[in-house]
């Protein structure tokens, strides 16, 4: 435990500002690894526990001998259950290049011939709803995922675990509310926001066109910049006396209504 690389892979599970500053970040967990692999992410060292899972089976997950450039380090059952981030493991923790996540990554989404679909999220802070939503995204074939005005960073292990390796299967983009609303006017997408206020029942809006469904935290929901910047205002009718959903489940709720638009009008 006092070996200087398994130091630096604690301090990046731990510090969001350490992945940051050296642009790395940790995966665990074989499903995620292979995402991220065939995301074409770079995976530049894996720790493994060849009790759990050996070494030449680590290198077939990578295609045409890709694996030959990463360093490959073996640990004993004590160092990997310290390392280990989660309960259950499949005895293999990556440290993995970060990506830059700008909207210009998404420009390609609007060359295909049905209309982009993207899920728009304005500081949603924890961790898990975040990584839930992602695999919303995933299941419902989301074109994008915008990420405004984040209050963690998308490569947390929290968020990477909770995804199930979502973090990888979508195309996601950081940046600020003002520059994901300029983005979408620009690019004909249409604004449908999740609010309370003036809003028509989800089902009556159609989504159909070139759409953003925009879902803010839960304990202040979306700011002024998107309310005015809104197409239409949506809301889920709420029958009880709770008057909020899970942001994550919002948004499971909302995106299978724009799949169920799409296959009855044949535009999926």
């Amino acid at each position: 435990m006092q070996n200087p690389r398994i130091k630096d892979l604690l301090a990046l599970q731990e510090k969001s500002r350490l992945r940051k500053e050296r642009g790395l970040f940790v995966v665990e967990g074989l499903r995620e690894i292979q995402h991220c692999i065939e995301g074409g992410y770079i995976i530049k060292e894996i720790f493994h526990n060849p009790s759990i899972i050996s070494e030449e089976k680590l290198l077939q997950m990578f295609p045409d001998g890709a694996g030959s450039s990463v360093t490959i380090a073996s640990v004993n059952d004590y160092v990997y259950e310290k390392i280990g981030y989660r309960g259950s493991t499949e005895g293999a923790i990556a440290i993995v290049e970060a990506r830059e996540l700008s909207l210009d990554s998404l420009g390609d989404i609007f060359d295909g011939k049905r209309a982009p679909f993207i899920i728009v999220t304005e500081e949603v802070e924890k961790p898990g709803n975040i990584g839930a939503l992602l695999r919303t995204a995933d299941a419902c074939g989301a074109d994008a995922v915008i990420i405004c005005n984040p209050l963690t960073d998308i490569y947390n292990p929290n968020i990477i675990r909770s995804s199930l390796g979502g973090v990888f299967t979508n195309r996601i983009a950081i940046c600020s509310s003002t520059q994901a609303i300029q983005w979408l006017k620009k690019n004909g997408v249409s604004i449908y926001t999740a609010q309370l206020q003036d809003s028509v029942p989800y089902y009556d809006a159609d989504f159909t066109a070139p759409t953003a469904i925009v879902l803010g935290s839960e304990a202040k929901g979306l700011s002024p910049e998107w309310r005015e910047a809104s197409d239409r205002k949506i809301i889920i009718p709420m029958l009880g006396r709770i008057d909020s959903l899970n942001v994550s489940i919002s948004a499971a709720v909302l995106c299978y209504e724009v799949v169920r638009q799409r296959i009855n009008a044949d535009t999926l």
